[in-house]
């Protein structure tokens, strides 16, 4: 079994994250709702529909393991594409021509897809994925190799889907990719969910108090009794856990009478990846990479 008891709505115009370790069961869940694979029970709705074949039109699928044909030319790969999607072949061909011009790529438009680059690749993938303006855009590690400025172009592009109306879905083991791009989190380890909802709610549920301290002098002021329950050396600051009940204030006091000077001290909101361990934990969940065969029940 991939998956047990695990549920999931995903808000109109939202970018909603389904997050956890490699192997936890979500893309699984993915081919679940895009109709790729059955449930053995429960049931799915996805754009207000129980008929998943009809949504298909409505639906952009960008897939973990990246496929386009290297034989073809870039522009008639994604006129091709666009056309299995329902637009015109003379629509489908504006599109791409802008597309390619938006992403870098205007000049590449009439080479052969194995002439380009990893990175090129994957952004002529993702153009196939959005020319036909999905209402619905689920991505599966849609930043898995790319290098920081085509991740952060990827962001851009997913988040003007966003605003011009489309509903994201996006799956994803790098946590800190979902905190900074997503309105709602789902967290799944061990195949069953641990965490789902808005994110700045779950921050907020977790009741947790962090500190972040630069500064220059003798760290022993950290071993206080009661205030501290871990410090983590980050480099250019020390990240505090502090005990259920301390006072920052107190800490700050101490550290001032121990003479060591303070440029930073900041109270700081828990990490979605640090709440998921804690809930993982919690629950007897394992949240370490392990193998699926990718067939499994939703219920």
């Amino acid at each position: 079994m991939a998956l047990g008891g695990v549920d999931l709505e995903a808000p109109r115009n939202s970018i909603c994250g389904l997050i956890g370790p490699n192997g936890a069961g979500k893309t699984t869940l993915l081919r679940i709702l895009l109709d790729i694979i059955g449930p053995d029970a429960g049931s799915v709705e996805v754009l207000g529909t129980t008929d998943l074949q009809s949504t298909r039109p409505r639906i952009g699928y960008l897939p973990e393991e990246r496929g386009l044909y290297p034989k073809m030319r870039v522009i008639d790969h994604l006129v091709f594409l666009g056309v299995l999607k329902g637009l015109s072949r003379r629509d489908a061909r504006k599109r791409a021509q802008a597309g390619l011009a938006e992403v870098g790529l205007g000049e590449r438009a009439r080479d052969k897809v194995e002439t380009l680059s990893k990175g090129m690749r994957q952004k002529v993938q993702l153009l196939a994925t959005i020319l036909h303006d999905p209402e619905l855009l689920v991505l599966d590690e849609p930043f898995s190799g790319l290098d920081p400025l085509n991740v952060e172009l990827f962001k851009r592009m997913v988040l003007e889907r966003r605003r011009a109306g489309a509903t994201v879905l996006l799956s994803t083991h790098l946590i800190e990719d979902a905190e900074r791009l997503c309105d709602r989190v789902c967290m799944i380890a061990g195949a069953k969910k641990v965490l789902d909802g808005q994110v700045s709610e779950l921050k907020a549920a977790s009741g947790r108090r962090d500190l972040a301290i630069a500064f220059e002098g003798s760290s022993e002021f950290l071993a206080a009794p009661g205030l501290v329950e871990r410090a983590a050396d980050q480099g250019g600051y020390v990240e505090i856990r502090l005990k259920a009940g301390a006072d920052p204030q107190a800490l700050l006091r101490r550290a001032l009478e121990s003479g060591v000077r303070i440029s930073r001290f900041e109270l700081t909101e828990p990490s979605l990846r640090e709440i998921f361990m804690e809930q993982a934990e919690a629950a007897g969940l394992s949240t370490s990479d392990s193998p699926t065969d990718g067939e499994g029940a939703a219920r």
